[in-house]
């Protein structure tokens, strides 16, 4: 009986130890197995979405601080400042020694931001595509419920968030043969100033430039029976095509209003078209009837839709990795047009 009363105490024992022994093992190491899912979760929850990325931008550049970013003002001093520290705490090069580009309307200094992401390849990186939008907008309007101060959410800090988000991913993926030059312009609200002095420059540096894309207000959808996007100077090019190939979905497409509202002269594009003779297009969410907010106060970050900025965001990254890394120059000019 007292053998048997034994060999029970040691058992009961030897299984109460045995949690003990573990723990504190576990405790030493700094990693068990309860500990390692909460880790995780807390790595994740120190993530930030590109979503949360689109919106803390969209709310700073189209902040009443930056009083509307005129060309010229402190402003978009600021708007410049907040562009380079996201190029450079993304590792996104300078293209030239700093990652301005400055330019002069009399008076007025303006400064377009370049960033580079160069290409992957030995014989393709010495060519080019360009990601551009403006950055600047038209500062104080006539007031509307005491607010006079046009933000320019949608025009066109949308588009100048679009383009630092893919210089974020291009500098971490680095999935592109060729360079990618991430510009923004200033003075495109004074008649395309800064893009034309841009692509001046580089014309007279002889920059080996392909193709190159600006996006111009793409912060609000289309209606669901429209394609996603359109591309200005539809029939200029085949660059609709080839988009929406590497894309593997129609992602842009034709505009009927595109050509009465002159959209493709009135973009940041149209300097490198004519400097360049190459495809350069504009591409845009908007269509003039799903917007009332055009040069308005109230062209607000409340007014867009982030979920659709960021899935247009999404969705153009295999074309913008299609137009990089096709073999030869499969974005053509129609010589007819």
């Amino acid at each position: 009986m007292y053998k048997a009363l034994l060999l029970v105490l040691t058992v009961l024992l030897t299984t109460c130890v045995k949690p003990k022994s573990n723990q504190s093992s576990n405790n030493d190491s700094g990693a068990s197995e309860t500990s390692v899912p909460s880790q995780n979760i807390s790595s994740k929850e120190k993530e930030i979405t590109l979503e949360e990325s689109i919106k803390s931008s969209m709310e700073y550049l189209a902040s009443d601080e930056l009083e509307g970013r005129s060309t010229g003002t402190k402003g978009i001093e600021k708007a410049a400042i907040f562009i380079e520290s996201f190029f450079k705490k993304n590792d996104v090069k300078p293209y030239f020694t700093t990652y301005r580009d400055s330019f002069n309307i009399k008076k007025i200094v303006g400064y377009n931001v370049v960033g580079l992401v160069e290409g992957n390849d030995p014989k393709l990186k010495d060519e080019y595509v360009i990601l551009g939008a403006h950055y600047d907008h038209i500062e104080f309007q006539k007031a509307i419920n005491g607010d006079s101060i046009a933000n320019g959410a949608n025009d066109d800090a949308s588009g100048t968030v679009a383009v630092m988000e893919w210089a974020k991913h291009f500098a971490k993926s680095k999935s592109n043969k060729r360079s990618i030059l991430f510009t923004l312009y200033a003075a495109e609200e004074m008649g395309l100033k800064g893009s034309q002095n841009l692509a001046k420059r580089l014309k007279k540096e002889k920059l080996n430039l392909y193709t190159m894309i600006n996006f111009e207000m793409i912060g609000v959808p289309r209606a669901k029976d429209q394609i996603m996007a359109y591309v200005t100077g539809y029939e200029k090019s085949n660059i609709s095509e080839m988009l929406n190939e590497y894309a593997g979905s129609e992602i842009v497409g034709f505009f009927p209003d595109a050509k009465a509202y002159s959209l493709f002269m009135r973009s940041d594009n149209y300097p490198f078209y004519q400097q360049f003779v190459i495809p350069a297009h504009a591409i845009s969410t908007f269509d003039f009837t799903n917007f009332d907010y055009y040069h308005h106060v109230d062209d607000e970050v409340d007014k867009l839709d982030y979920n659709h900025m960021t899935n247009f965001i999404n969705s153009m990254i295999p074309a913008i990795e299609g137009m990089t890394n096709s073999e030869s120059k499969e974005i053509k000019m129609n010589n007819d047009k």
